[in-house]
């Protein structure tokens, strides 16, 4: 399949916006890039005019997608290893990093329109400084995918008798039509099967207080299964709190919804904040408290199933239900586990895809649109579900932390401390014409932060280095994103001014567009840039695609900027 059409030479100098308009455009991306009902602008800025859900719809679609039962587990798994009390601390405090953390990252991509891919472009990252931070990112999509389908063939098998391996193929199919249709179908999914999840999120807590209330209490003092103790141990702590804080990425996903948000005005400002505040870093209490519940039911249920089955959600779930519902509650059970799953499942696919499209178009200057990713993500799910990644949980989750907390410190470490300094620009520019490949302030700093925390995380500074790598990766990130952009001067953020959109440009509607002179389609400003090569306006997926240009743009300063007419005002 070709993903475009290209009728003349990218990148040469002969086209201009004053060309020929009767002829076709130099480029036409396939029906399925072009689709934006499916493609959801995958590749580039969220324009206003397709910012048409509410702040509450957003908020309850971005919260959908957190119903997974990986918390269960997670909590689950902290909790046998290391006891209550190291696995609260740890929890507890693992939550507060990812809320802080989120909050900054959640206002950004919210209020500029952007995803995670495109904010991490603008800071400190670079243009292909980032194309690592999307395969970390698209790991944490297919991670959880993995995790999230093991624990729905794990309800399959109980509730049909169904082979793990054929549950496993079962729950990856199922997913995929709805991520086809992208965010639309993915917002009613949600709201449809937003009261089940809850219902059956608070039944088997109602139970075990009716019947058991005496498991609360006791549940405080277990000590674990691997003889951790009831006590407080550093390493325990230390060691949770890594595996906890591999969910720190889900504020990735999180933002795949927060760019739809509308835009903030005086009248919605209360609504907005609100919003993007549940949305965003908000998820993480839930998520937290989640982890709790999931270790409360794998403790109550563990004398009657064992450890490895404690650790799967639907056993302990099951048990949980047992006194009310007897012999239904193995079927309520897998339903509830299979609507959770399917609900995180559609989101750990569409943000998988995202995550993708971004990465292969850099590199490629290809794009055949969104929806081809989601069956290299799903693939690659269905495969470490085959490998029994299950298995592995927690040294596998404690691993990924390093280097997701590593990327996420060193961008919220540019938002908090380099902007308001003046360390890097204010704003978020994410196009290829006004960046530099690589910033050494957010990439350098997260590549060092990751590497030192993996040598910590493997013992190479002794036991408590390792219990704590995770901190290690925060602190490095934190310190060096701004010391190397205080040390070149924020001179790799841009490779030149913007004089489309930039700061210091008077735009009297930012909502106003221009035509891009390859595709020929009207973008918002701050999709458009200026580009020498073409001689006019080209939208950031066309600059991005161009294989020709050899970045002339960035590269030879005597081109200076392009003038380019007034752009089109909305409803002129």
């Amino acid at each position: 399949m070709t993903d475009t059409a290209v009728h003349s030479a990218e990148g040469s100098s002969t086209a201009s916006p004053s060309a020929d308009r009767s002829a076709a455009p130099l480029r036409n991306y396939a029906k399925s890039a072009a689709d934006e009902s499916r493609e959801d602008y995958s590749l580039r800025y969220a324009p206003h005019s397709f910012r048409r859900w509410s702040p509450g719809m957003v908020t309850s679609t971005a919260l959908g997608g957190i119903a997974y039962l990986a918390d269960f587990a997670i909590g689950a798994s902290i909790v046998m290893a290391y006891g209550f009390t190291n696995a609260a601390a740890a929890i507890a405090t693992a939550a507060v990093v990812i809320f802080l953390t989120g909050i900054p990252i959640a206002r950004a991509v919210a209020r500029h329109g952007v995803d995670m891919d495109l904010l991490t472009r603008g800071c400190g990252f670079g243009y292909f400084g980032s194309t690592l931070t999307s395969l970390i990112y698209a790991s944490f999509t297919f991670i959880f995918f993995a995790l999230e389908g093991s624990i729905m063939a794990q309800a399959f098998h109980e509730a049909l008798h169904l082979p793990l391996s054929v549950g496993y193929l079962v729950t990856t199919l199922i997913v995929i039509p709805f991520v086809f249709r992208g965010m639309s179908a993915l917002a009613k999914l949600q709201a449809w099967t937003q009261p089940i999840w809850l219902i059956g999120m608070a039944l088997p807590f109602v139970v075990l207080a009716a019947t058991a209330p005496g498991k609360f209490a006791s549940f405080t003092q277990f000590g674990g299964t691997d003889g951790a103790g009831s006590g407080f141990s550093l390493i325990g702590y230390g060691t949770g709190i890594g595996i906890a804080l591999s969910l720190i990425g889900q504020i990735g996903e999180q933002a795949d919804y927060l760019r739809f948000m509308p835009a903030r005005s005086e009248q919605n400002a209360r609504k907005w904040e609100f919003a993007v505040l549940a949305a965003g870093p908000g998820w993480v209490v839930i998520g937290a408290l989640k982890q709790l519940g999931g270790a409360f039911l794998a403790f109550c249920a563990l004398e009657a199933v064992g450890k490895a089955h404690a650790l799967e959600p639907i056993a302990p779930y099951v048990q949980a239900l047992r006194p009310w519902f007897g012999a239904a509650a193995l079927p309520v059970a897998a339903v509830y586990v299979v609507v959770s799953q399917i609900k995180i499942n559609t989101t750990n696919a569409y943000s998988g895809s995202l995550s993708w499209s971004n990465f292969f178009s850099r590199i490629t200057h290809r794009h055949p649109g969104r929806v081809w990713y989601i069956f290299l993500n799903v693939g690659i799910s269905l495969a470490l579900m085959e490998l029994n990644m299950f298995s592995a949980l927690n040294t596998l989750l404690g691993f990924y932390s390093n280097v997701g907390i590593a990327w996420i410190a060193s961008v919220a470490a540019d938002l908090v401390i380099n902007k308001p300094l003046g360390l890097s620009p204010k704003y978020i520019e994410f196009k290829r014409a006004y960046l530099h490949p690589v910033n050494p302030a957010g990439f350098g700093s997260m590549a060092v932060a990751s590497l030192v925390s993996i040598a910590a995380f493997f013992g190479a500074f002794g036991s408590l280095a390792k219990a704590f790598s995770t901190f290690i990766a925060l602190g490095l990130a934190m310190v060096l994103s701004p010391l190397i952009a205080r040390l070149t001067r924020g001179r790799y953020y841009l490779a030149r001014p913007n004089p489309v959109s930039g700061p210091g440009v008077e735009v009297a509607d930012i909502t106003a567009t221009h035509t891009c002179a390859v595709c020929e389609t009207a973008y918002e400003l701050p999709d458009i840039a200026d580009c020498p090569a073409h001689g006019g306006a080209v939208c950031s997926l066309c600059c991005s695609l161009d294989a020709g240009c050899h970045d002339r743009c960035t590269k030879q300063s005597g081109d200076g900027p392009v003038l380019l007419p007034p752009p089109t005002l909305r409803g002129a």
